[in-house]
């Protein structure tokens, strides 16, 4: 055969693929509204372990490289559990009926939240002072021209706004849930604690994940009761119907945790991407000698590079526990370059063994 004819039957085994894949969604539709109708779980692990350990035996009689085919078979997967969800979610709709305002609905984790509160059947509203792109929901421009007669109100602004916010949603007493999304806590307790005085029904929430995401499925949402215990249960319900983990805990303890998840793990980046660009080394040029270390760890600064440094300081720069472990961080740093300027071995590894030890650890 020529290699036109080769190209004609490789396309039209790509089109057979492409049918195969839209039959597979038909059936995960069905196998979907069975569990819904059932009660059954989502997610079942035991059954995905069963069929990845299928289509690598069968992809080794078939002579095929299993673990292509099992990462094929991965994103079906997850695509079939992206769709399952949704139809759960709208399904067991605690909205129908219901109105929700997004403040800061066009800034990216606001347009996330209006996105997933549409899927619950809420009517949505957002307010910004930018015009949201797609124009999907109604938008007023100032927050404050609202009557606030809704049922849920989200604040999904920066740290600082998010604050002023809340202290004067406390003036206004507006009945509906009120929530938070900040990445931290600390910063906000003044003004959460006066929502509190004030009789509101409100709570603290954090998303621990991007507006990307479109599973939740091994995402988790940390939920911080501020005073107001039924007001988190209401907020818990919000995503009961989603495959996210949901964790509880106190305000202090949400920001001094953060502030290793979160503020740590930035500050190597930032560290890693400085160090970088004030080399005399071309970007182009090191990725012609690059491992598969230092791709893994590009491949997460340039995310951090890429997004919003504005929040970014804020988590750093607001965070009263954030303090401590870059303090370790430098400490830590000193101590490999003085291992290393003292050619002191046998420290370097018993450094790397504490490391080791502590990261495969499963003590809580």
């Amino acid at each position: 055969m020529s290699l036109d004819e080769l190209r004609e039957r490789l396309s039209a085994v790509d089109t057979e693929l492409v049918k195969l894949i839209a039959e597979r969604q038909t059936i995960v539709a069905e196998v979907s509204a069975h569990k819904i109708k059932t009660g059954t779980p989502t997610r079942d692990y035991e059954r995905e372990r069963e069929v990845l350990n299928g289509v690598r035996r069968h992809s080794v009689e078939l002579g095929l490289d299993p673990d292509v085919v099992a990462s094929i078979m991965e994103l079906l997967i997850r695509s079939s559990l992206t769709q399952q969800e949704q139809f759960r979610i709208s399904a067991e709709s605690g909205g129908a009926g219901k109105r929700a305002l997004v403040i800061g609905g066009a800034g990216k984790m606001g347009a996330w939240l209006a996105d997933f509160l549409r899927s619950q059947e809420f009517e949505l509203q957002i307010a910004d002072p930018v015009v949201s792109a797609d124009g999907r929901y109604e938008q007023i421009q100032d927050w404050h021209d609202s009557p606030l007669d809704h049922d849920l109100i989200v604040v999904a602004t920066p740290i600082k706004v998010t604050a002023n916010i809340l202290v004067e949603l406390a003036e206004r007493r507006p009945s509906g849930l009120i929530l938070d999304v900040g990445s931290l806590k600390t910063p906000l307790k003044e003004s959460l604690y006066r929502l509190v005085a004030a009789g509101c029904k409100v709570t603290s929430i954090h998303p621990m994940f991007g507006p990307d995401t479109r599973l939740l499925s091994g995402r988790r949402i940390i939920f911080v009761d501020v005073g107001a215990p039924d007001a988190t249960e209401e907020a818990h319900k919000l995503f009961a119907s989603t495959m996210v983990e949901r964790v509880d805990v106190s305000l202090e303890e949400h920001d001094r945790l953060m502030g290793y998840i979160l503020g740590l793990s930035h500050a190597l980046n930032l560290a890693f991407f400085t160090v970088l660009a004030r080399s005399d080394e071309l970007m182009s040029h090191l990725k012609q000698f690059s491992s598969t270390t230092f791709d893994a760890q590009l491949g997460v600064a340039s995310r951090v590079a890429g997004d919003n440094p504005h929040l970014y300081y804020e988590i750093q720069a607001l965070n009263e526990y954030g303090g401590a472990p870059l303090e370790a961080l430098v400490s830590a740093t000193q101590q490999v370059r003085d291992l290393v300027a003292s050619g002191d071995e046998k420290g370097f590894v018993a450094l790397m063994e504490q490391g080791h030890r502590y990261l495969e650890s499963e003590e809580e």
